[in-house]
């Protein structure tokens, strides 16, 4: 019994050892009892949380004029803010008390311009702030800047799900005319389906009765016929302007001055959609809207784990691949800034995929505000022409629009409105790709949106330029009828212009404007051609555009065939380059088996009609390519290019009427002299005539055919 108490008690080292460990536990814990103290000391001497501590607890009614202590405290809270940002519990204290009016009104005007945050907006401070509007006693002046202050934080405050549940609160300052467009914009931002009520389209639509059609009222109305299209009636312009202001506030500048110094702070829990580069040179602006927003969530780490438990919402930023995003397509959560989607194929995807009208809303403002300040309103008409950002911001803009393969509404209203200050070589391969992929558009407006500037820019630019805009005239004519070729309806023969809006046009517009566009860009080869001197690089880009249409309708199905120019013509007839001659060659082949079908189509239904001029053109052509290559009878009676006989003498052209076919042709001309010394080696005077007997024409043929010019052996049985 002995031996087991000596076993099992604690030896003398086993309490020594003990006793200095709880020696240590008490000097560790009074150390830090005494740091605890130290730094509550040193918090409650801060000066700052002085002055936080003044503006909690002020009094109502406290003086404002004479009062050096809130002029000392107010002083030091804008120090910080401009120079670090306020913290969430800072923001809260000052937005509480501005809007309190605890001192007046002029101390809530300077407090709001100073609310900078340094990482968040706390949700319940911005509830609380709005609640104060509904008091009455705040002057409406200092109602909209709190307004635009809430929208230049917009996507900072850090949850938004109290906001929305205070929405109808929001909605009933829409009444006031002041207030209307900054609370428009505000409930623009925090619409969801549940938000759209009857009562609320019928309270836009007296104000749009009264104010008129104003774009800010319409641009809310257009996202309430998206998410509920049987309680808005209202046609809704398919090309609306900007529906809300971009507005100089005095936030923007300290925000993007605070998130610099913050570093990578800021930007890991929300991305602001206004970046910029150190200023090298203060006149030159740079583009500090074409940085692409980081894809985040809407709300930070902490509230978005809970919003996720609860309503099972998956945040667009935590899928990784296509089989995911498969999985939850019904539960994605869209990122805060919708500029962050065209950096990710997944969210290209997404928007593919489910075709969300209200993100595409948001994603065509986002863009509209980027383009529109950036290229339009900046005072260096569009900052440095080697930018890198506005190059790779285009690049990814343009890569977008090809995986959706349509153009976003936004890009196209800026180039409406950039094509009339463009000079057409600041970032020109971007500008005409962008402009290549406009959808239709009607015929009463392309002339003053399109051809009107267009025409200005060819005819005082470069050769080069002319080029890329043919090329580009191309793509879009050859978009225009694909777009057709795939959405036309059988049944009514209309045609949607793209995927994700309503905006419908009847066959016969579509025609019109395809036959205004070719029209256009045969006066603009014509007189182009002459300017150049018929340069074979521009004319090659001509017949690139009439390639596409000789085949209008049997490749893409359009009920329309409209000749080329007679400016087009002669010059590639008579042009110094083979190609070229084999090429017009080839159309006029494909003009003949359209028309050749259109007419037949014609015989058996009576709404199919091709006007009765185009088939005499292409008569006159086809007498005039046959007699000039073929027959031998250039400048007869009743060809197209005639001269007069005095002057034909005069020029001392042996036998005149030979002077273009296919052996005397200049640009045939040392095919006919290399078959010459090929048949009759031994000859040491060229007899071109020879080659004309039937024999040797044959071959002559065959040996043109094994060059490669298909174009001319599919046009020898049309005559």
């Amino acid at each position: 019994m002995a031996t087991k108490l000596n076993l099992s008690a604690p030896s003398d080292s086993d309490l020594s050892s003990l006793a200095d460990q709880t020696a240590s536990s008490r000097s560790i814990n009074r150390s830090l009892r005494v740091a605890e103290k130290e730094r509550r000391k040193n918090e409650a001497e801060d000066p700052f949380v002085l002055a936080l501590k003044y503006f909690s607890d002020v009094e109502a009614g406290t003086p404002l004029f004479g009062n050096d202590e809130f002029e000392k405290n107010l002083v030091l809270v804008e120090r910080l803010a401009y120079s670090k940002g306020l913290s969430p519990e800072a923001i809260s204290i000052m937005l509480e008390f501005a809007m309190s009016l605890r001192m007046g009104n002029a101390p809530c005007v300077r407090v709001l311009k100073c609310l900078i945050p340094t990482t968040v907006v706390p949700q319940g401070a911005v509830v609380r702030a709005v609640v104060w509007l509904g008091v009455g006693k705040i002057p409406i002046n200092t109602q909209i800047l709190f307004i635009k202050w809430v929208l230049t934080v917009f996507d900072l405050i850090d949850a938004k799900d109290q906001l929305r549940a205070v929405y109808g609160f929001i909605f009933s300052f829409v009444t006031d005319e002041n207030l209307c467009p900054f609370i428009c914009h505000l409930l623009y931002l925090l619409t969801r389906k549940e938000s759209v009520r009857v009562f609320r389209v019928r309270k836009l639509l007296e104000l749009q009765s009264k104010l008129g059609r104003q774009p800010f009222l319409l641009h809310l109305l257009s996202l309430y016929k998206v998410f509920c299209p049987e309680l808005v009636t209202l046609s809704i312009p398919s090309r609306m302007r900007s529906g809300f202001r971009n507005y100089n506030s005095p936030w923007k500048s300290a925000l993007i001055a605070v998130q610099k110094r913050n570093g990578s702070q800021v930007a890991s829990s929300t991305s602001l959609p206004f970046t910029i580069k150190d200023k090298t040179n203060p006149r030159k602006r740079k583009h500090c809207h074409l940085e692409l927003p980081v894809l985040s969530s809407l709300v930070n780490k902490q509230a978005q784990t809970e919003l996720s438990s609860s309503r099972k919402v998956v945040p667009l930023v935590q899928l990784h691949s296509l089989t995911q995003l498969l999985e939850n397509m019904h539960r994605i959560e869209l990122p805060a800034q919708m500029g962050s989607l065209l950096g990710s194929s997944l969210a290209l995807q997404y928007l593919d995929c489910v075709q969300d009208e209200s993100a595409l809303l948001r994603l065509n403002f986002w863009l509209g505000y980027a383009l529109h300040e950036e290229f339009l309103f900046c005072g260096d008409g569009g900052g440095s022409q080697t930018s890198e950002e506005a190059l790779q911001f285009l690049d990814k803009l343009l890569s977008s629009q090809h995986f959706l393969q349509e153009s976003f509404s936004s890009s196209e209203a800026f180039l409406y409105k950039f094509l009339s200050v463009w000079d057409g070589s600041l970032l020109r391969p971007q500008i005409l790709s962008l402009l290549s992929n406009i959808p239709v558009v009607p015929s009463s407006q392309i002339g003053r949106l399109l051809f009107e500037p267009l025409m200005q820019l060819f005819f005082t630019s470069s050769l080069f330029f002319k080029c890329g805009l043919m090329e580009c005239l191309s793509n879009m004519l050859l978009k225009w009828l694909t777009w057709h070729s795939v959405y036309a309806l059988e049944d009514d023969l209309d045609i949607s212009l793209n995927s994700h809006t309503s905006i419908n046009m009847t066959l016969s517009g579509f025609k019109d404007s395809v036959m205004e566009l070719v029209h256009f860009v045969g006066r603009l080869a014509s007189v182009g051609l002459q300017l150049e001197g018929c340069h074979s690089l521009l004319l090659s880009f001509i017949l690139d555009f009439y390639e596409a249409v000789c085949d209008t309708f049997l490749k893409y199905g359009l009920p329309l065939v409209v000749m080329p120019p007679p400016g087009v013509f002669y010059p590639a007839l008579f042009s110094l380059d083979p190609v070229s001659v084999d090429r017009l060659a080839f159309i006029m082949y494909r003009y003949k088996v359209n028309l050749t079908s259109a007419k037949t189509q014609e015989k058996v239904t009576e709404a199919f009609h091709i006007s009765r001029q185009t088939f005499r053109e292409f008569n006159q052509y086809l007498v005039v390519m046959v007699n000039c290559l073929w027959n031998s009878k250039m400048f007869n009676p009743g060809m197209g290019v005639q001269l007069g006989e005095e002057l034909l003498l005069k020029s001392n052209v042996p036998q005149y009427w030979t002077s273009f076919d296919l052996i005397h042709h200049p640009a045939f001309m040392s095919y006919a002299v290399d078959f010459h010394q090929q048949c009759w080696p031994g000859r040491k005077d060229m007899d071109f005539n020879s080659i004309k007997h039937s024999k040797p024409w044959s071959w002559y043929l065959e040996y043109l055919y094994s060059q490669g010019y298909d174009g001319l052996k599919q046009f020898v049985p049309t005559p």
